[in-house]
């Protein structure tokens, strides 16, 4: 059991530049040094940095592996995501270490529900096909076979991951007239099934066999690794839409790639890749592929946010507390 003891004044190293109002209150807290740069902290500088601080402020853009928490200092005891997934953060290592892992959940849920809904819609309607021909100055006006994409009402939305997010996006499922399906590892309660209208698959082919759209919600771990891979796109009918604002690595990219292209799949709607920034060049050819650049949870709301959380929980551990949101072992 990590103990946690009272720190006054911890130096507190932020990676990454966040919201103004969020760096200037954390430099007010506690003796922050801040990355003012909207540029991932070198690999280098960020175990320089380890070896100096008692606090790690990180983003998803930070690697926090074994070898980087080996070289860290015995004074870095928190590590103060900022963010709710902590795929990127090695927990066993930092566990090892008597370091504590915080995370900021629950806060980017609508958010990233809302473009997870968006996505939804682009996709079938063709939304970014349309604003592309407008934008070059070839459409010559309506015509009753123009632009003709699908409507999702009355279709079947495949949920996989059914947690916060997956709730949220649920519910504006059932609004914009969707049946919801869903595989989660434990079946919801029933009362939040009959709230949602939502039924539970325990076996995920089963579920994909059924379903006219898939969204991706669950965290990225060793278990969801490609979980959606080559045999399960096999199970999608060739009229089916794929959408992932969850994380890259979920999909297995080329059998989505290799699918979209041979046309059995309709078309995929995504936020994330797995070696992201870089994008595979052969999605950038498909038109009937809506990409958007990770920014399902980027609203000023959120980040704000998701900066009150880091800063609680670093506040209520430096006071001897354990923090609020300290990511226990077998997060998942």
């Amino acid at each position: 059991m990590v103990q946690v003891r009272r720190v006054a004044s911890p130096r507190v190293v932020v990676t990454r530049e966040l919201p103004d109002i969020v760096m200037d209150r954390l430099q007010t807290l506690f003796d922050t040094r801040n990355n003012r740069s909207d540029q991932a902290m070198p690999r280098e500088a960020l175990a320089a940095e380890m070896r100096e601080c008692d606090v790690l402020v990180p983003t998803v853009v930070d690697t926090i592996d074994s070898e980087l928490i080996a070289q860290a200092s015995e004074r870095l005891k928190l590590i103060a995501n900022f963010g709710a997934g902590v795929n990127h953060i090695d927990l066993k290592a930092a566990r090892a270490r008597g370091i504590i892992v915080t995370n900021t959940p629950g806060v980017l849920t609508e958010d990233t529900a809302d473009m997870t809904m968006a996505l939804i819609l682009s996709v079938p309607r063709r939304l970014a096909e349309g604003e592309k021909l407008v934008r070059s100055g070839e459409w010559k006006g309506w015509t009753p076979g123009g632009m003709l994409g699908h409507r999702i009402s009355g279709k079947a939305l495949g949920i996989v991951g059914m947690g916060r997010i997956g709730q949220a996006v649920a519910r504006r499922a059932r609004a914009f007239g969707l049946s919801v399906h869903y595989h989660n590892r434990h079946r919801l309660p029933k009362v939040v099934e009959a709230e949602l209208q939502a039924q539970w698959h325990p076996n995920l082919h089963e579920m994909l066999a059924a379903i006219d759209i898939l969204t991706i919600h669950t965290p990225r771990n060793a278990d969801s690794e490609n979980l959606i891979d080559a045999g399960c796109i096999a199970l999608l009918r060739p009229h089916v839409f794929l959408i992932n604002a969850s994380r890259g690595g979920i999909v297995d990219e080329d059998a989505m790639i290799d699918a979209l292209e041979a046309g059995r799949l309709a078309g995929a709607g995504l936020d994330v890749w797995k070696h992201e920034p870089a994008i595979d060049p052969r999605l950038l050819a498909l038109p009937n592929v809506v990409m958007t650049p990770h920014m399902g949870s980027a609203t000023y709301e959120g980040r704000l946010a998701t900066g009150e959380k880091v800063i609680t929980n670093i506040r209520m551990w430096a006071d001897g507390h354990r923090p609020p949101d300290q990511v226990l072992e077998g997060w998942a």
